[in-house]
């Protein structure tokens, strides 16, 4: 019985916490389907977010998930600002270019967080930390579930968004054909910087509810996001949003489970382990589409 409920319990963590990779997934693939752009930087986005967190509590006191109201559309702007002024220039530049291009603002990023903020680890302390709430025998922590709740807010906001707006139409048609949507009137660098903004708010909105589980370091938090959102694309199937989803709680459930049967302190290979079996059985990812060739 003992190990059925601990099996449950694991089961409801890995979820959750997997809910909030498959956001950081989420835009990561957006801006790969409509700006075919890898974007090494995305993790540093996310300890923005992480950052962003700590001084509006710092300053203000303000809980992690108020602080989304100006987390939110701050990362929006940014990542909008980094689009025209940046990456805009050199969309159509051969792939290499623009992952160098992504390198060097990740490294920016990084040092600029570390010239600011220093080296030492931070988070944010929460009155309800270590608060539960009883399922059964299963205990749901409060700060998983705020962060599954704020991540699946988000994630159905971006859906309404994608399919009942003329935006969102938008997007969709360039991610599909630039060309095509370009002939019919879509302003597709204007469409491009729209979808990269979306990206870094998603993920400065997954740094602000990691925040109180996690410790923010502007040198190495950054770049374990960044492979945390490879692995939870390609996982799914690089440029769709749905399957970064299942990609995220594949990635959750993997790691949770990894450190409760195995050992705690590789809970981050695990999810590296499960990536490279599943490219070796299946490179298109799990829920990708085959390519047969001609």
């Amino acid at each position: 019985m003992g190990d059925l409920v601990s099996f449950f319990q694991n089961l409801s963590n890995g979820i959750l916490i997997g809910t909030v990779y498959a956001l950081i997934g989420i835009g990561l693939s957006l801006v790969f389907g409509v700006m075919r752009i890898i974007n090494f930087a995305h993790g540093d986005f996310v300890v923005i977010g992480m950052y962003l967190a700590v001084v509006l509590n710092g300053l203000l006191g303000w809980d992690p998930y108020l602080s989304l109201v100006i987390a939110m559309p701050a990362g929006y702007v940014l990542g909008y600002l980094i689009q025209r002024v940046i990456l805009n220039r050199i969309v159509d530049a051969p792939p290499e270019t623009t992952m160098l291009a992504t390198l060097g603002l990740s490294l920016i990023i990084a040092n600029v967080l570390l010239l600011i903020f220093g080296g030492e680890p931070k988070s944010v302390r929460v009155s309800y930390a270590s608060d539960v709430i009883p399922l059964g025998q299963v205990n749901i922590s409060v700060i998983l579930l705020f962060a599954g709740l704020a991540t699946t807010i988000v994630t159905g906001l971006l859906y309404l968004i994608l399919n009942r707006t003329e935006i969102g139409r938008a997007i969709r048609a360039t991610s599909e054909n630039r060309l095509g949507a370009e002939l019919s009137g879509i302003n597709s660098r204007r469409i491009q910087a729209i979808v990269f903004g979306i990206g870094m708010m998603l993920a400065v909105t997954a740094g602000v509810t990691l925040i109180p589980l996690l410790f923010a370091s502007p040198v190495t938090t950054g770049g374990l996001f960044t492979l945390k959102a490879f692995v939870v694309t390609v996982l799914g199937g690089l440029g769709n949003i749905g399957a970064a989803i299942a990609g995220g709680i594949v990635l959750g459930l993997v790691e949770i489970f990894g450190a409760s049967y195995l050992a705690s302190e590789y809970r981050d290979a695990y999810g590296l382990v499960a990536f490279l079996i599943i490219l070796l059985m299946k490179p298109e990812g799990l829920f990708g589409k085959t390519v047969k060739r001609v």
